[in-house]
């Protein structure tokens, strides 16, 4: 799937600071595509570099992301839609504060802060003063949280690496949607293909789009032992396998000492991402509002995704000695942790904006279904309340 000066049909057009922008991402990726043995770039290594390359990546560069204004936003969170959906998520984390006998909440990848400034007044109104801290891989969304969480005072701070060592309760609300993943492809004859980036074309002066494509070349045995290890042979298959965020849960049991992590996203359990009718795999990405299947362009200005295989992502936390404390679709999770009730409360019915973000948040047709939560932790004694009903663990 090469790319082009061009803009692809259907995609907003780029102005000239933001195709300088691509221009230069382009030529950095060209550049490290060559240094490459056989000029082959695994895409895991691509979708790291595109979303993540200090001051060029999508994440590292200073590009709007989140917001439902257009132009400026590429998609939006939810967070971003209503207040209560971090207001009804403070709900359960009071419950594994409680619990966990802390104050500390860690968030990963914190957005525009719009989950925080939530979660920390409603952790207040629960009697509770938290020491909120986040840990933002993107300079540029650190600086709109500092200057959107400023009046939070000294209970919000800012992390550079993991702890080594942390009690109390961690929320990542689409993080492992954005961990880079490795593609994958059967081949007719069952054998396996790991799917990356090559050059289709040489570059012709700094002012040029540098031409990329998919290539192919046969996966490691380790690679071939994981697909086996969770999907029947489909020949033509292709779909994705995100070792990151694996490693990162499983890291996770070393420094995850009393406490748990609530992880939102979309996705799926192993038995429906590995369908046979999802035979493309769930590769998106997201520019302006347009969601496509071109992750090859637009390269630092465009995000990256892929769904969750939260089979996975439970077995890594076993592995990493964590348990599984509950497995629900966002909808049942927001239900059971009150959203209803805080809606009542707010005194916001009447307001059309309102009942549009809540119906989102909890339709089948909308986030309510593809979205889910996963909570994983140790030595948390009672049933999280956001489990109570419609708990899925049973079918990871």
């Amino acid at each position: 799937m090469p790319i082009s000066t061009t803009t692809p049909s259907g995609l907003p057009d780029l102005n000239p600071e933001s195709a300088a922008h691509a221009r230069a991402v382009a030529a950095y990726l060209a550049d490290r595509i060559q240094a490459c043995e056989d000029g082959f770039m695994p895409f895991e290594h691509w979708m790291n570099l595109a979303l993540y390359a200090p001051g060029l990546g999508y994440y590292a560069a200073g590009n709007t992301k989140f917001g439902a204004a257009l132009p400026t936003g590429d998609f939006t969170t939810a967070p971003e839609m209503t207040p209560l959906f971090g207001q009804t998520l403070a709900g359960q984390v009071v419950q594994i504060l409680n619990e966990s006998r802390s104050v500390q909440v860690l968030e990963f990848g914190a957005g525009s802060g719009a989950l925080a400034a939530a979660i920390i007044p409603a952790l207040r109104q629960s009697g509770i003063e938290p020491h909120y801290q986040i840990l933002e891989v993107s300079a540029d969304l650190r600086a709109r949280q500092q200057q959107r969480l400023a009046g939070f005072g000294a209970a919000v701070s800012w992390l550079s690496e993991l702890p080594q060592a942390f009690t109390g309760c961690i929320v990542a609300n689409e993080v492992l949607d954005a961990m880079p993943a490795t593609l994958f492809r059967w081949n007719d004859d069952g054998g396996f293909m790991e799917i990356g980036v090559r050059l289709a074309r040489p570059l012709n002066g700094i002012d040029d789009l540098a031409a990329f494509e998919f290539a192919q070349r046969p996966a490691s045995a380790a690679l071939q032992e994981m697909i086996n290890s969770r999907m029947p042979p489909l020949p033509g298959y292709q779909s994705e396998i995100n070792r990151q965020a694996e490693a990162w849960i499983t890291q996770m049991g070393s420094w995850l000492k009393h406490g748990a992590a609530l992880l939102i996203d979309y996705g799926f359990p192993q038995r429906e991402y590995f369908h046979p009718q999802r035979n493309e795999g769930t590769l998106m990405c997201h520019f302006r509002h347009h969601a496509h299947g071109q992750p090859l362009i637009h390269a630092g200005l465009q995000d990256i995704t892929t769904h969750v295989d939260f089979t996975a992502m439970a077995d890594a936390a076993l592995a990493g000695g964590l348990d599984v404390l509950g497995y629900t679709s966002q909808a049942r999770f927001l239900m059971n942790a009150g959203l209803p009730e805080l809606l009542a409360q707010s005194g916001a019915i009447a307001q059309p904006h309102t009942i549009s973000a809540v119906q989102k948040l909890l339709s089948e047709a909308e986030m309510g279904e593809l979205f889910k939560v996963l909570a994983i932790g140790r030595d948390i004694g009672q049933p999280l309340i956001g489990f109570d009903q419609g708990d899925r663990r049973g079918r990871l």
